[in-house]
């Protein structure tokens, strides 16, 4: 890691606060049990949002625990206990229903079993119907990486990205998300939403106070948008939608992301025989909030049954090495691949502790007084 990378880094988050991950992660469990998730449960849900902390990803870790999960626990539009059906078992695929449960919970099952009959066939493809939001993909793709096999998944949302040439937001950002083992400290995870941000990264910039750069966001009158506040109301009225992975028309091939946005909706839903697009908005026919009802899909791949685990890691582990090291853009001193940047963050982070900025501060003080929990912060 280079100095002016952790300067850059250190600098970002200064008007943060640090907190040590497993204090974190204890909040996060005792404040989802006094919601009502089981113990177990709960520890899946809080192993998958701190994750995506330690990861730097700060638009799907604990920023998301109150708006994501315990509201909607509150509204009864979630449910805290998550009771999963098994649809269908076949050899090397599985179906499940996961009743509105936490997302979480049903996403590390699935993929368990794809693993388990990955190891068996060479591949395992599972899916999930009627779940939630899943928290950060990539970690599910790294659970089949820990394992040396190839790991793929992907899940639908709440409209939010507007297709080619629309104004509505019809898809949701619909991450498809890869992961391959390789021989290097950390694994390839490729975690991207099909739209150029997702609603997360927006949320965060509006507890920084900033404006989105233009292009993110496309208004009901075919306008880029840019007050990340406005934003998060105007995606919720339906009055602006995200745009693809691309941008906004087809000038810089947004039709592109539009499409790959398609076919994660099409594998989250037509394969779970599951709701797609408009109902998937989280009201029902009156208006009232309702469960999301959103599919997943889990694929997990033996690369034994091909080349062979090792020869895959090496290879990929040159094609990783041969990009980093190719010639770079005058003025750039380093050529990242995916999952790097998120090992770097981790190598700060687990030193630091996670960084707080002042909007999530208020907001966990808040939720330690109303759960009555015996936890002390820096910023109190």
């Amino acid at each position: 890691m280079s100095e002016e990378y952790r300067k850059e880094y250190l600098e970002r988050y200064k008007d943060s606060a640090f907190v040590p991950f497993d204090t974190l992660e204890r909040f996060m469990k005792e404040t989802l049990v006094k919601s009502g998730v089981p113990a177990h449960d709960a520890e899946i849900v809080s192993d998958v949002l701190i994750e995506s902390d330690k990861r730097g990803i700060d638009s799907h870790g604990i920023g998301r625990l109150k708006p994501i999960y315990l509201d909607r626990i509150e509204k009864g539009i979630l449910n805290p206990v998550t009771k999963i059906d098994t649809v269908k078992d076949e050899m090397a695929t599985a179906l499940f229903d996961a009743n509105d449960g936490m997302g979480h919970v049903a996403g590390k099952v699935a993929m368990d079993v794809a693993i388990r009959k990955a190891k068996k066939y060479g591949i395992g493809m599972t899916a999930v119907r009627n779940s939630s939001h899943y928290g950060i993909a990539g970690y599910y793709v790294t659970m089949a990486t820990k394992c040396d096999l190839i790991g793929i998944t992907g899940t639908n949302a709440r409209p939010s990205i507007a297709p080619t040439f629309g104004v509505e937001n019809m898809l949701g950002t619909n991450p498809l998300t890869f992961g391959f083992p390789t021989d290097e400290e950390f694994p390839f995870v490729l975690d991207a939403a099909t739209s150029v941000s997702q609603r997360g990264k927006i949320e965060v910039y509006a507890r920084l106070g900033k404006d989105v750069p233009p292009g993110w966001v496309i208004n009901e009158e075919g306008r880029s948008e840019t007050d990340s506040k406005k934003i998060l109301s105007d995606l919720t009225s339906g009055k602006a939608a995200l745009a693809p992975l691309g941008g906004i028309g087809a000038e810089n091939a947004g039709y592109k992301g539009y499409g790959l946005a398609t076919v994660v909706e099409i594998l989250s839903a037509a394969l779970e025989g599951g709701p797609f697009l408009k109902a998937l908005v989280g009201k029902d026919e009156s208006g009232k909030p309702s469960p999301y009802h959103l599919g997943h899909f889990f694929i997990a791949v033996d690369p034994e049954f091909f080349i062979g685990k090792e020869t895959f890691k090496r290879i990929t582990t040159s094609i990783l090495e041969e990009l980093r090291k190719s010639r770079k853009a005058p003025g750039e001193n380093r050529i990242w691949t995916a999952g790097e940047m998120e090992a770097e963050a981790w190598n700060i982070r687990k030193e630091t502790g996670c960084p707080i900025p002042p909007a999530l501060q208020k907001e966990i003080s808040e939720l330690t007084k109303k759960f009555s929990l015996s936890f002390s912060w820096p910023w109190e």
